[in-house]
Order: C-alpha cells, then structure tokens, then sequence
C-alpha cells in the first residue's frame, strides 16, 4: 500500500513546488508529483519557468544586454572595450548552469521541508487519490485527503509551420541554439516573442516578427505600447502586424514562410524560425473520465477565487486556470490554497498581479490601463514622467521610456501604473504595493524617495497626476 498524504501536488512548477513546501510548512504531510526527467535520467523540478522559461531566457537576455552595451554603450561612458564577441555555446553553457543550481536548490527545499518527490506523471483518479505512473510504465496510486493540480501549460503549435528539429523551433528550441542565425524568423509579438527576438537581435541576427493582430501589445497601456514598439524598432527588431502566417516550408537551410497582409500575398526566407503565438493549459490525461472536474472549451480547469475545482478538495493553480500564465501569479495561488487546506483563511488579489516585458527597456504594468479604464466607464487622470528628465537615468546611460500612473478622478485611488524603461519589473513592485493597499496618488506624491534614483520617476508621475511634478512642465489640467 503506497504512503497517504494530506495533500499531493501534480506538478514541480513554480506553482506546485511551492504549494508543497507551503503545505509541508502548516504540518501538512505533502508530496509533489512530477514528470519531467532530465538528460542525466534523473527527475527535474522547477516546471517550464525554471528550465525552459522565465529563468533561462533571463539568462540570455542579461548577457545578451551586457554584450551590446560593451560593443555599442560603454564607449560614451569611456570606457574602451575593443572589440567584443560574443561566444553563444559559452553564454548557453552558463544559462544551463544556473538551471541545474535552482532546480537542485528545489530538491533541498523539499528536503528541508519534508516534501516527498514522486517521479512520474501523476492522474487524479478520485477525489482522494492520485494514480502515478513512472518512466517504466508501472502505476502506483496514492491516498490524499486534498490534491492540487499544478500541471502548467505548453507552447500553442500552429498547423501552418509545424516544428522543424533545429530549424522550426518553439520558445524551449529557441533557448537552445548554439549559434546566431543570420536570418531570424519571429512568429509572434508577443511577451515571449519580443524577449526571444531580442535575445539574437542584440546578438546579430536580422530579425522579422509577424505578428497576426493589429495592434503591437494590446494588453498594455496605449501610451507604453507605442513607447515601447518605437524603441523596439530603433532596436532593430522589424515587427510586421497584421501579418497572418499561412504556411512554412524547410528547404535545405532555409525556412521559407508565406504569410499574408494588408498588402496581400508575402514570402519570407529565413535561416531560422520561431514560432511562440501563446501557451495552452496542460489538462490532457491529468484527470480521469468521470471524477467530476469540469473543464472549459480550451482545457482550462474551471476553478472558483480560491482555486477550488467542482470536486471538492481538489484544487487547481497556474497555468492550466483562468487568468494571467505568469510564475508569480501560480506561486500566490499555490500558497493561498496550502492555507486554505491547512485550515487558515487566505486570498488572492487579482488586480494586484503584475506583468513584465524583460526587453531593454523592461516594460511593466499591473491594474487597469486607459483603454480598459475608458471601456468601463470609469473616469481616470493620470500622470506621467519621461526618464529623459531624470537625473539617475541619465547617469546611468538609461533615458529611454516613462513611468505612468493611473487613478481614479473621483476618489484618487491608484487604479494601474505603467512603465517603460529601465528595471521596470522592479519598480512595478511600488505599484502593486499601492494598488494592494489602496493607496492615493497623493500618498505616493507625499512618499520620500531617494535621490538619486529611478524609482523617483514614479513619484514624479504621481505629482504629475495634478499637475504637480517639480522636474518637468506639467500638461495645463482642464
């Protein structure tokens, strides 16, 4: 008889390996299963974000960032660097290296919390039991009084460009490459997309996105979207919108894509193709016919604001329910829901949860944007403050973007902020602060910050709010 559990975990991702540790940590006996199996044939924790994903591409962005500003920057700061290369197998060698430190750091996370590891690919069967069958095949199933699955998502494939080893890769190929392609072909502009392209842009590639919408970033503010497609461009990343692939072709070396546009009929050659349109819940085969969990049209879990399932004590966090694919997003979820199991009250914020960009500059948001704001009928002012006009940013060689806060004209509670430029995914943390405790513009523009920093162009949008900024010329306030 295998061991019984108070809760078990499908899923080692950013999601599931923390809601174990919460679980094991409120004296709850916890296990996490999970699947992935890593090329010295060993069990690997850490889900997409930390293997193929968020930590990876970071990797590869921050050194990607580094050579361009010694080949291109560090002359106007006089520092003379000659002639820089870059050596691509050295720069993967290093991100692969950082992956193995974290996810052996998970392993004696669990070990330190009393998480029992599971090899294999966990199914809940019932309400109370959990069917893990590992890479021989054999099945084993477990007794828990609570499940939560945590099982992620996969990158969305197209029928049109069907995956190529080596020449049509998926944002987990893309990470992968071991040497910088000429022609570098991008479909999607998306979150993933941008940071991708960006990653062999600086590196030397000539890169073409095709993006299917008609608008570049529609999810973030209109103002920091154009912000940021314009630096983009000056970047040299050419984003093609309204660009509907319709099929690819490998011939030889070469990669030829055929899409369509306002111009009609177009064909592309490249040396390598991306295809990142999004990510889909993974659902499939996780839960067995009959135990009751309901799912949606496109395979997510239908969950409550606690995350709990229509089958009681079974949960589901992250990527494969409603809302934002984000680590951070999974990682809350996993803690309110270890809570709730162990007895205690807990909840989610969801207007609270920020987005980041990892281009150069970052791009971060988090609350409502103008466009939404007006969609609902809610009448907003707004403050905004270029970098162009700070004094840190200048020093560091960094003026590009704007810091933007949005807040509600009749209470002036802050309602979103908004920012392009550099370490905006730090600095975003001030908004989702404000937003957590309800804060006013004006408790912001009374706030004390350090001088000289980045963050002083937040409370400087925040004094901009009623035309109060000391650093620029305020927009005369109808």
């Amino acid at each position: 008889m295998a061991d019984k559990f108070d809760v078990i975990v499908i899923g080692a991702g950013p999601g599931g390996y923390i809601s174990a540790i919460r679980a094991a940590q409120m004296g709850l006996k916890a296990a996490c299963v999970e699947k992935w199996i890593g090329e010295e044939d060993q069990l690997v924790l850490g889900g997409t974000c930390l293997n193929v994903g968020c930590i990876p591409s970071k990797a590869l962005l921050e050194a990607s960032h580094k050579f361009v500003e010694a080949k291109h920057e560090f002359a106007d700061l006089g520092i003379e660097a000659g002639d820089v290369t870059m050596d691509v197998k050295k720069m993967m060698a290093r991100k692969n290296k950082i992956v193995k430190n974290l996810t052996g750091g998970i392993a004696g996370l669990f070990k330190a919390n009393g998480v029992t590891a599971i090899e294999g690919t966990g199914k809940v069967v019932s309400s109370t039991q959990v069917e893990v069958t590992d890479k021989a095949g054999k099945a084993t199933t477990y007794d828990a009084d609570n499940i939560v699955i945590a099982a992620g998502s996969v990158p969305v494939e197209i029928p049109s460009t069907p995956l190529v080893d080596g020449m049509v890769v998926d944002s987990t190929g893309a990470l992968e490459l071991q040497e910088t392609p000429k022609r570098l072909g991008v479909i999607g502009a998306g979150i993933i997309g941008l940071e991708l392209g960006s990653v062999w842009n600086r590196l030397g590639s000539e890169v073409t996105m095709l993006e299917a919408m008609d608008d570049f970033l529609p999810m973030v503010d209109g103002a920091i979207a154009k912000e940021t497609q314009k630096l983009l461009k000056k970047q040299g990343l050419d984003i093609r919108l309204s660009a509907r692939v319709t099929g690819s072709e490998v011939k030889g070396d070469e990669v030829v894509v055929k899409y369509t546009d306002s111009k009609g009929d177009q064909e592309i050659t490249f040396d390598k193709l991306i295809v990142c349109v999004g990510r889909k819940p993974y659902t499939q085969g996780v839960i067995a016919e009959g135990v009751g969990v309901e799912l949606d049209q496109r395979g997510f879990i239908h969950v409550d604001d606690q995350c709990r399932t229509s089958v009681p004590n079974v949960y589901a966090i992250g990527d494969c329910v409603r809302g934002q694919m984000l680590a951070h997003k999974a990682s809350e979820e996993g803690v309110m829901v270890a809570d709730i199991i162990a007895g205690h009250k807990a909840e989610m914020n969801y207007d609270a949860i920020p987005s980041v960009i990892y281009t150069f500059p970052e791009v971060a948001w988090v609350g409502i944007n103008e466009q939404e704001a007006k969609a609902a009928g809610i009448e907003v002012k707004t403050g905004t403050f270029p970098f162009a006009a700070s004094g840190r940013a200048m020093a560091n060689n960094a003026t590009e973007g704007m810091a933007k806060i949005i807040a509600d004209a009749e209470t002036d509670r802050v309602l979103g902020m908004h920012i392009v430029g550099q370490h905006a995914g730090e600095m975003i943390a001030q908004g989702v602060i404000a937003l957590e405790f309800g804060s006013s513009a004006e408790d912001l523009a009374l706030t004390c910050y350090a001088h000289p920093t980045m963050s002083e162009a937040v409370h400087e949008a925040a004094l901009a709010v009623e035309g109060h900024a000391i650093h620029m010329a305020n927009r005369k306030k109808k």
